[in-house]
């Protein structure tokens, strides 16, 4: 019995000892495991932080590298583009928006050059920009420009080869026309002097209303209106030799614009040819020259309804060694004068010499009196 009791005791002290020792494996065994776990977790954080890390540290980087970045964008475009632009920027504009802004005008009373024509004179000084006007109203009036038209007419000619000087010999039809002087074959330096209307009937059709409209359009021409290509809109004149949409037809242009386009085709920003310039030049230019050192050139132009004088014009430009001054003088209906091409020339030529060399008031209108002028032959429109 004893025996039995002490084995039963044996047996309890050994499950209770295996109890303990069981219950201390497992809390080690816990605690391993909570480490275990805390490790895996620790390590899982990692992986996660990892990529998070390698991300900021990655914005980091290109936040550094756009830091960098920045200045050597202002070393680029500020220093280099942005700095040197601003006062670039200042120096060139500033110029160019003095030289893109429009040109003043100013008014004068030049009647007495006019003396009692109905008519507008204008003057364009290119190096001043400034419009010199008289009769502003009248000077910005669109009237037919008549003969003033050959100076673009021989313009796109010389420039698309439909002229060649030396080579533009055309033969007279045989008609007899009521100029003495056009009935016989013409070379382009005497058709255009003598404002022969047959010969430069021939060179407008071969130019083609295409390329005359693409012409007119780049040197904004009056109303840049060739839609009476034979000028049939002319009560004057119904010979189609002797008519076109440039005689009192429906071209227009104002004496302002005829300053502009002088400008435009022998201006220092003109794209036309030198050669195109020179040749129009030679053929321009009056022999009769008012003053000495003062070369002017120009085309004189006439229209007439119903057989009255209603348009009379000279256009064109005077150039000495220090500048080169723009000119339109028109002359309208007037019933007690004879309004004539040649009348409009003189008023012209007396203007621009007495501009160009700043004569002083008391002397410029006695200085070519009309009778003086030698004069013109009757205009040809």
């Amino acid at each position: 019995m004893n025996k039995k009791k002490y084995f039963v005791k044996l047996m309890g002290c050994g499950i209770m000892g295996m109890l303990f020792f069981s219950g201390c494996s497992e809390k080690p065994g816990t605690e391993n495991g909570e480490a275990v776990l805390e490790q895996e977790t620790d390590d899982k954080e990692r992986e996660e932080l990892e990529p998070t890390e390698k991300k900021e540290s990655g914005e980091k980087r290109y936040s550094r590298n756009e830091e960098i970045e920045e200045p050597g964008t202002s070393e680029a475009s500020g220093p280099g583009t942005a700095e040197p632009t601003e006062p670039g920027t200042s120096e060139a504009s500033e110029p160019g928006t003095a030289e893109t802004s429009e040109p003043e005008t100013t008014e004068a009373d030049w009647s007495e050059y006019f003396d009692g024509f109905q008519g507008a004179a204008v003057l364009y000084d290119p190096f001043a920009r400034q419009f010199t006007v008289y009769n502003s109203e009248l000077a910005e009036t669109r009237r037919s420009p008549c003969s003033t038209f050959k100076i673009v007419s021989s313009l796109t000619a010389l420039e698309h080869r439909v002229i060649e000087p030396g080579r533009s010999l055309r033969p007279w039809s045989g008609e007899m026309f009521w100029n003495e002087n056009w009935n016989r074959d013409m070379e382009f330096e005497e058709a255009f002097r003598s404002s022969c209307v047959w010969y430069f009937r021939e060179v407008i059709d071969e130019i083609g209303q295409e390329q005359m409209q693409q012409e007119l359009d780049r040197l904004s021409y009056g109303n840049c209106d060739i839609s009476d290509w034979e000028g049939r809109l002319n009560t004057n004149n119904n010979n189609p030799a002797l008519t076109g949409f440039w005689i009192e037809s429906s071209l227009k242009i104002s004496p302002k614009e005829q300053t502009e386009v002088m400008e435009r085709i022998f201006g220092e920003e003109s794209v036309y040819s030198e050669e195109t310039q020179n040749t129009l030049k030679e053929v321009m230019r009056i022999e009769e020259q008012q003053e000495p050192g003062l070369s002017i050139y120009g085309k004189t132009g006439m229209g007439k309804a119903q057989g009255i004088v209603v348009d009379a014009w000279f256009t064109g430009f005077a150039e000495s060694a220090q500048e080169k001054v723009y000119f339109c003088v028109y002359l309208g209906r007037t019933d007690d004068k004879e309004v004539s091409s040649a009348a409009a020339r003189e008023i012209a030529v007396r203007l621009a010499s007495d501009y160009s060399f700043q004569i002083p008031n008391s002397e410029r209108i006695e200085k070519v009196s009309p009778a003086a002028a030698e004069p013109l032959a009757e205009e040809s429109f």
